[in-house]
């Protein structure tokens, strides 16, 4: 009679011991699995920010080249001009904070020196265009610096 007690609880222990550890594997699954969902959501998000922020500095870098390019550059100056350059700068700087708190200080630095180096050359002057040359070469060094930590930052290569 003792034996068959002994085997029952015995048989209990390890059903229960069964059960609990497939509950704490099921738990741990399911927390890996929600934290890959969340790290992915998150990539998403930073891939579409970088997405939005590198469209609205080409929106502004093409309103610079209007003006730049206009016969006359002071009557390229119209009123829709500035409001649009007013507008596509508002939405850079908005999209730079965005980075400042999505990504780390040295990508957010070097987006901020691009948009810095884009609102300038969407507002120099005609005297800041003879002395300074092409935008393009105001813009090269911090796009490319940008982008580059961008992409290593995204871990599209080493």
């Amino acid at each position: 009679m003792w034996a068959s007690l002994f085997g029952v609880v015995l048989g209990g222990l390890l059903s229960y011991l069964a059960q609990f550890t497939t509950v704490r594997v099921a738990g741990r699954n399911e927390e890996r699995r929600q934290a890959a969902q969340r790290a992915e959501a998150r990539r998403a998000e930073r891939l579409e920010l970088l997405r939005e922020f590198v469209t609205i500095a080409q929106e502004g870098i093409r309103v610079a080249e209007e003006r730049d390019q206009a016969p006359d550059w002071a009557a390229a100056g119209t009123p829709e001009w500035f409001a649009a350059g007013r507008s596509v700068i508002d939405r850079l700087w908005v999209a730079e904070r965005m980075i400042q708190i999505l990504f780390p200080p040295r990508l957010y630095r070097l987006a901020r020196t691009y948009a810095s180096a884009v609102d300038h050359v969407l507002w120099r002057l005609p005297d800041q265009i003879a002395a300074e040359g092409s935008m393009w070469h105001h813009l090269r060094d911090p796009q490319h610096e940008f982008l580059e930590a961008a992409r290593t930052e995204l871990g599209a290569h080493p």
